[in-house]
Parts: structure tokens; C-alpha cells; sequence
């Protein structure tokens, strides 16, 4: 009895991580998306704009924040025009094949889309070769989205 009722545990145990661990396609320390920054005022103001943490909304089982109300039921109305791609993390680095952080004032918009890098050094290099490391990084997030970051 006491084994079976170990191996349930285990069991257990094994499916709240892997359930856990298959919710990483957002970039989202402490659980805000995109390090609580606002996706749409890149958009719309130019530059990263921290959000409000009583402005949220929750999409991709992630708390998104914004700087206003308006921000964010323009995201709520249209999330895949304002979300980040590749979940919002380094765009270069899904392009190499694996998930990393990013920094706020390290994004580009491309064809009406914002990608985010590590940093601004990476985004120099990113920069570079935008529409070829764009085709690699979308070929490989299909493979690494669920993947816990390294």
C-alpha cells in the first residue's frame, strides 16, 4: 500500500512540473510578462514604458501590464498586434535555438511586429540581419516554445 500510494505521489508530482514547466512561452519573471513593461507603448510611445500593476491582463497564462486602461483593452482587443514575439524573449536567441531573457530598451519593430534582445549589444548584431535571423527564429520556436529557458 505505502508504495503504490509513493508512486502516486511521484506521479503526482511529475504532472504539476511538467504542467508548470510547459507554461514558458512568455517571458515572465515573477510572473509579469515582459518584466511588467507595456507591449502596446512601444507601439505607441516609441520606447519601454513600465506598466501599472493595477492595469493588467492575463494572456498566455502570463500577467501583462500596462500603463493605461486604454493600452491595455487595445491589447485585450488585438494581443498577437502588441505581444512580443517569441513570447518575448532574445529574438536573436531563438534564432540560434534557445529561449534568453531580454531588456526592455533592447527592441525593434519589424514589419509591424516587436521583437526584444537580450540587450542592446545583442540587438546591434540583431540588427544586422533582421529578415534572416526572423526566418530562423520562427523555424525554431515551434520546436522551443515549450522548452524551459536556459
Amino acid at each position: 500500500m505505502n508504495t503504490l500510494i509513493l508512486r502516486l505521489t511521484i506521479l503526482l508530482l511529475f504532472s504539476i512540473t511538467t504542467a508548470f514547466a510547459q507554461k514558458t512561452a512568455v517571458f515572465a519573471p515573477d510572473g509579469k510578462a515582459i518584466k511588467g513593461y507595456d507591449p502596446v507603448a512601444y507601439f505607441t510611445e516609441g520606447k519601454p514604458v513600465p506598466g501599472d500593476p493595477t492595469i493588467t491582463y492575463t494572456y498566455e497564462g502570463a500577467d501583462w501590464y500596462f500603463a493605461s486602461t486604454s493600452n491595455r483593452d487595445a491589447f485585450k482587443d488585438d494581443p498577437e498586434k502588441y505581444a512580443p514575439q517569441y513570447g518575448g524573449y532574445c529574438a536573436f536567441g531563438t534564432s540560434r535555438g534557445y529561449k534568453a531573457p531580454t531588456e526592455a530598451d533592447a527592441w525593434t519593430i519589424v514589419d509591424g511586429k516587436l521583437y526584444l534582445n537580450y540587450n542592446t549589444k545583442v540587438r546591434t548584431e540583431w540588427n544586422k540581419d533582421q529578415a534572416g535571423y526572423i526566418k530562423k527564429a520562427d523555424a525554431n520556436w515551434t520546436t522551443i516554445k515549450d522548452k524551459e529557458p536556459k
